[in-house]
């Protein structure tokens, strides 16, 4: 990217980003508090320094990729000059929910509560990930008809290979054989997962484990860097924006499927962990996109 660093596409019936690649030699994109109506992925090609995301802190060095949903909050801390290439696209430009399948990235890239959003690379799949962002690249110069379509592919070419090595990265793992804390914790995601729409309070999860809740908040701290109330409030979250993103919903419906019988109460708790409201959520970020044909 040396004769040019930016290429933007802008939607012309809003005036919003469509989409944009671009290159950075320092932090000066990344130094403030991210809070963006579109998906943002990044290379970071070198550098170290400190992830700032929703409730957690993460250190992070060189030849990692990143991953942040829409209105995900996000900043990189450092002393030192971060240099990689970033992509950032709206839902409008192309949704991750209308074929999941595609890429996988929904749940493996982005709004992944119980993973870091973000993983490291070795020298074959950082290379592999540079020839997907040059092929990109190729196609945002290449495009001299306007049809924004020809992007389309080779983003979700990344998309889906980016998700590959998370998963295959995940599956290398070690396995733990006979660990309580583990298995207490996979019991827990499933528990979060069957009951997050009628059970919020931590002392909830607390008695369906038959742990006491200080162990399982200890537990929580440990392995997902975060509390156990923003855990719940999280996956709570994700699923609201989902219902508002592809859905014709009302907020009402939504907070009511979500276990808040007062919709203004729900609205708060959204605005305080998105900031910004349920109703502006939906006009920035998109409108019943899973029910157009």
């Amino acid at each position: 990217m040396e004769e040019q660093h930016i290429f933007t596409l802008i939607n012309q019936q809003n005036g919003n980003l469509a989409f944009k690649l671009f290159s950075f030699q320092d932090n000066s994109h990344f130094d403030h508090l991210q809070r963006n109506n579109f998906y943002t992925v990044l290379l970071l090609q070198k550098g170290n320094g400190l992830l700032k995301v929703d409730f957690s802190e993460y250190p992070i060095q060189s030849n990692t990729f990143f991953a942040f949903a829409p209105f995900q909050p996000f900043m990189f801390s450092t002393n030192e000059k971060l240099s990689g290439v970033a992509v950032q696209f709206h839902s409008d430009f192309y949704c991750i929910h209308r074929n999941p399948n595609e890429t996988n990235c929904d749940t493996v890239l982005f709004s992944n509560i119980y993973q870091a959003p973000f993983f490291d690379t070795n020298k074959a799949e950082s290379s592999k990930l540079e020839m997907l962002l040059a092929q990109l690249k190729s196609e945002f110069t290449n495009n001299d008809s306007g049809n924004q379509e020809l992007l389309i592919p080779s983003l979700k070419i990344l998309l889906g290979t980016a998700s590959r090595i998370k998963l295959k990265k995940k599956a290398e793992q070690p396995k733990f054989i006979k660990n309580e804390v583990p298995f207490i914790l996979e019991k827990l995601k499933n528990e979060i997962e069957h009951n997050f729409r009628l059970k919020h309070s931590p002392s909830d999860y607390a008695k369906l484990l038959n742990i006491s809740p200080n162990a399982l908040a200890k537990l929580v701290k440990t392995h997902y860097n975060k509390t156990l109330t923003n855990l719940i409030k999280e996956r709570i979250i994700i699923e609201a924006k989902r219902e508002l993103y592809m859905t014709s919903k009302t907020i009402k419906e939504i907070a009511w499927s979500l276990g808040y019988s007062d919709e203004y109460y729900f609205s708060r708790l959204f605005k305080a962990n998105s900031d910004i409201s349920p109703q502006m959520y939906r006009d920035t970020v998109g409108f019943g996109k899973a029910e157009l044909n």
